[in-house]
């Protein structure tokens, strides 16, 4: 099959429009509120009420300090990136609102509002996982489907053009490339009802609980974690609605715990033993992966 062909240059052009956002004041200008209107490809799907509200307060206090970067279409502005800035100032009061104003296209505005979203840590990540397959797929001239399946190959692949890719479009992102498609895209295997959730604002430390519990009790669950429950609320919860655990299989869970945390044993293992159990902790439960990097984060 004939892939569509690469420009890396102009990848890297697009990927670096959003950068003007991040400019100081100089060459911003002043535009009324009621001048700009949402983005159409805006990667955001859910705004905390309690974020805006943060963030009005702080505008209140000290104003805009970076521009929202905006484009003309039809007669008005079309806001490419700091649309949040944009609901905070006018539940601040504002009337004006700095912007830097560009030409851009269709695509250069998608590419534009998917990369300042992805600088900012407050964007979800079901919502970080769909704007970076955005912008694997725009690279490759794929759908986001077909790129998805484009970047599992990859890992398995020897270095090439593709991968001299992704680590272009990866790089202002604070993230590799690797590491997303190894720990972050298999989200998108989760049943729908978790997504939506996670759409919706749930956390996924949340949404990792409710995956690993049996289908049956996911809707309880859910609505627990949109109520607000917190991680162990949910793990509260989830032994009351399956009192009959296994003590059997828990206690070999801990065995293996402590076996693979013996440095000993995994020094000794034959090359072939060591490749099966790296395979194997690549498969492990969504849950565990994500309590490993909570632990791993707190230690560092």
């Amino acid at each position: 099959m004939n892939r569509p062909k690469r420009d890396l240059g102009k990848l890297s052009g697009l990927l670096t429009v959003a950068s003007d956002a991040g400019m100081a004041r100089a060459g911003a200008q002043l535009l009324g509120v009621d001048q700009l209107t949402a983005g159409s490809a805006q990667p955001r799907r859910f705004f905390e009420t309690d974020s805006l509200e943060s963030l009005a307060a702080s505008i209140r206090a000290e104003g805009i300090l970076q521009p929202l970067l905006v484009r003309a279409v039809g007669g008005r502005y079309e806001i490419v990136a700091g649309e949040r800035r944009w609901r905070a100032a006018r539940l601040a009061g504002l009337e004006q609102v700095p912007v830097l104003i560009r030409d851009l296209d269709d695509r250069q505005a998608l590419v534009a509002g998917l990369t300042e979203n992805l600088q900012r840590q407050d964007l979800n990540v079901i919502d970080e996982v769909d704007a970076k397959l955005t912008l694997v797929s725009l690279a490759l001239g794929t759908t986001p489907a077909q790129a998805r399946g484009r970047l599992m190959q990859l890992l398995k692949e020897a270095e090439g053009p593709d991968h001299a890719l992704m680590d272009d479009v990866f790089k202002p992102l604070g993230e590799s490339w690797r590491s997303y498609a190894k720990n972050k895209l298999r989200i998108l295997n989760w049943p729908p009802a978790v997504l939506e959730a996670l759409r919706a604002g749930v956390p996924r430390t949340l949404a990792a609980v409710v995956v690993a519990a049996p289908p049956e009790h996911h809707a309880a669950l859910l609505d627990l974690a949109k109520a607000g429950a917190t991680r162990e609320e949910l793990l509260a919860e989830l032994k009351k609605l399956s009192p009959a655990r296994d003590a059997i299989r828990e206690d070999r869970a801990v065995r293996v715990g402590r076996t693979l945390g013996d440095r000993r044993f995994l020094a000794q293992l034959e090359p072939a033993d060591r490749r099966a159990v790296d395979q194997w902790l690549e498969q492990m439960p969504d849950a565990l992966r994500v309590r490993l990097e909570s632990e791993l984060a707190q230690r560092q």
